[in-house]
């Protein structure tokens, strides 16, 4: 039997490939809420602060036009602002969020198939390649979606979070999230990218593995210290 040819070694992702999403605030219907650098945030179900407190959302040069892109469509369609809650979370973050209690306890989401968090290292979010996002109205009230951001369901059999998920949802709730997967799909489209609608979270939006693959994950420690996320400085 043959050997395999080797594949091409992963692309770094450097520094300047970054963009901070909090730049956009004021130009683009957005608003930024990097919801693990806060530990009493109602919706850091990790409890801890994954982050530093004063860490930016960090996002690949390639992927913060179409969000942008897509908020704008959005908001000429609906009058609703996207508010975005994570993008790039580094090597470490990950290696945090799989060390907690409730990761622990709930071992089932770390298991194929449909798993809810990625070994570290894995997939868009280590380089800034995938988003998550919820809807706000102009008043910044939260809209309906059927589950809070990041609910990780305890039976992956049975997930209220997952795009083919409709059982006791209404109309608007579907609409909703119909909204926000069309308008990123549209953006992605105009711009002449592939967007991939995570099926088992309504809220994440990634570029295809077999192109977020090609890059090297990114690690907070290989950061300026002053774009280190995790880490403190000195």
């Amino acid at each position: 039997m043959g050997q395999q040819a080797a594949l091409p070694p992963q692309k770094p992702i450097l520094p300047e490939h970054l963009v901070d999403l909090n730049t956009f605030v004021g130009k683009h219907p957005v608003k930024v809420d990097l919801v693990y650098s806060k530990p009493d945030h109602p919706d850091n179900m990790f409890g801890i602060g994954v982050y530093r407190r004063d860490a930016k959302m960090w996002c690949h040069v390639e992927l913060a036009p179409l969000v942008m892109r897509a908020a704008d469509i959005c908001f000429a369609k609906s009058k609703l602002i996207f508010e975005l809650k994570d993008c790039l979370r580094p090597y470490e973050a990950q290696l945090l969020m799989l060390e907690t209690d409730i990761v622990k306890a709930n071992p089932r989401w770390l298991e194929e198939p449909g798993r809810l968090l990625s070994p570290p290292g894995k997939g868009g979010h280590p380089r800034g390649m995938a988003i998550d996002i919820i809807l706000l109205t102009e008043n910044g009230d939260e809209v309906d979606m059927g589950t809070r951001f990041d609910y990780l369901t305890k039976d992956p059999a049975v997930n209220p979070a997952a795009r083919n998920y409709t059982t006791g949802f209404s109309a608007e709730v579907l609409a909703n999230r119909k909204l926000l997967e069309d308008c990123m799909l549209e953006a992605a489209k105009e711009l002449g990218k592939e967007i991939v609608p995570l099926p088992q979270e309504w809220w994440d939006f990634r570029f295809k593995p077999d192109y977020s693959n090609t890059f090297a994950f990114i690690r907070d420690f290989g950061l300026p210290v002053e774009m280190r996320m995790v880490m403190p400085e000195g």
